[in-house]
């Protein structure tokens, strides 16, 4: 079996390989899955090499221009892709219209960390959608109340608010900040200030790129949100300078900043930002849409600083990839401030996504997701450290949440491309960064498969 081709029904996947009953199975009953895996186990950079030399760019037939081409017909400009079209995915793995397979290492951003198409998830997803999809809030349904209970015992939160998308969530917890400065901090009417560190990046609403400090968000989009301020990242000193306003009623914050570049804070700021915000009476937002959720090697990013923000926010993973649902948490003084009439979705707490986010969050907890993330990670970054130094200058993360800085003598987009020639898909992110974050059902052998591409293909522009 051409190992760059595993579109049959014997294929295996990360499900298997990482230990599951439903896979096993599978293994058990597949000679020529059990035999291809002892030729990978064997000779992990025997196959890579084989892999490079048989994949490529040229591999791709009409059926993949086509794709590209409809969409630049069709759909509006506003993404630049990697050329890669994909109809197929499954554990960390996704294949092109033409059969080639290839490692994830995005994830959609890390909204499938329990790997592409989870059966549970998937089952879930079927289950409830040929009984009951969607009521609105104007009714009750008896599914929301069961996903409220569940999620708010899990992360210890009074109340959660369910809304559809990150940028929902971060907009949500906008207007829970200053609805709370308004009837419990006191703060003059219109007069509410929310704090942004410079590099975030929650997502592309009119608020959203109000507090970016990337012009490619913002610029051309004015005017902006008014009674938001911007501090630097991982800078306790000019928090609490802001602090000083009387009308700061929050700050909101990634733990780790994604879409900047993987960028790691400070030991100790978090918890610095916990210590100024309970001292100014400033509401915590944390943003967890990418960091949360088992990718840094936690349940939560904040667990690795022992700390508790007053209003979390949740996204991506909460879902598996499977039906886009986020979340906002906090506690009755925050959460209570919103009356009736005052926010709302149509599609927020809908009956499919409840069932789908509680299947997700328990694949995370039964497939002990954060404890491999953080194993694996180690063991990336200990590999992507060993790159030569003139074509790879920094290696930084935490858990699955990885990237690469790329030297300004090499381009972090043909890298890319020529990482998708190899077998494995990332994508650059601020010109000279790559991000690396597979889904967290990946296993050693599958990590250092993939890291066997990356070190071959970085090795080539040496």
């Amino acid at each position: 079996m051409n190992t760059n081709e595993r579109a049959n029904d014997e294929d295996v996947s990360c499900y298997s390989l990482f230990g599951s009953s439903y896979s096993e199975q599978n293994i058990a009953s597949s000679p020529a899955v059990t035999t291809w895996w002892k030729s990978i186990t064997e000779n992990v950079e025997q196959v890579c090499a084989q892999r490079s030399s048989v994949r490529t760019i040229a591999t791709q037939t009409n059926k993949s221009q086509e794709v590209f081409k409809r969409e630049d017909k069709f759909g509006a400009h506003n993404y630049h892709p990697l050329p890669v079209a994909l109809e197929k995915g499954e554990g960390c793995f996704v294949w092109d219209v033409e059969g080639n397979r290839y490692f994830d290492y995005l994830s959609a951003y890390s909204a499938c960390n329990q790997g592409h198409c989870h059966p549970k998830i998937v089952k879930a997803l079927n289950d409830q959608a040929s009984k009951l999809t969607l009521t609105s809030r104007a009714f009750y349904n008896d599914v929301l109340g069961e996903f409220e209970e569940y999620i708010t015992k899990l992360f210890k939160y009074d109340k959660v608010l369910p809304m559809n998308t990150g940028v929902e969530g971060g907009e949500t917890a906008c207007k829970l900040a200053r609805k709370w400065a308004y009837n419990v901090k006191k703060v003059p009417d219109n007069q509410a200030k929310i704090i942004f560190a410079a590099g975030n990046f929650w997502g592309r609403t009119l608020a959203a790129i109000s507090s970016s400090t990337d012009p490619s968000s913002y610029a051309g989009f004015g005017p902006y949100m008014p009674g938001f301020g911007m501090v630097p990242y991982d800078d306790l000193g000019a928090l609490e300078r802001e602090f000083q306003d009387p009308n700061v009623c929050a700050f909101m914050v990634e733990p780790i900043q994604g879409e900047a570049g993987v960028v790691v804070p400070s030991e100790g700021y978090l918890k610095g930002v916990r210590e100024l915000c309970t001292k100014y009476n400033v509401l915590w937002i944390a943003d967890e849409v990418q960091t949360g959720l088992c990718r840094t090697g936690k349940m939560l990013c904040v667990e690795h600083s022992g700390v508790r923000p007053d209003m979390l926010v949740l996204g991506k993973a909460l879902s598996g990839g499977i039906f886009p649902v986020s979340a906002v948490l906090a506690d009755d003084e925050v959460m209570l401030t919103i009356k009736p009439g005052e926010h709302g979705s149509t599609y927020g707490g809908n009956p499919l996504g409840c069932k789908v986010a509680i299947a997700s969050l328990e694949v995370l907890l039964e497939e002990k997701l954060a404890d491999n993330a953080a194993k694996l990670g180690e063991m990336l970054r200990k590999e992507l450290n060993k790159l030569p130094k003139d074509v790879v200058k920094v290696v930084r993360g935490k858990g699955l949440l990885n990237a690469i800085v790329i030297s300004e003598k090499f381009d972090a987009w043909d890298v890319c491309v020529r990482l998708r020639d190899n077998g494995l898909l990332a994508k650059p992110t601020h010109g000279d960064i790559i991000r690396f974050a597979p889904p967290l059902v990946m296993n050693e052998e599958q990590l250092m498969e993939s890291v066997n591409i990356i070190k071959s293909t970085v090795m080539s522009f040496n």
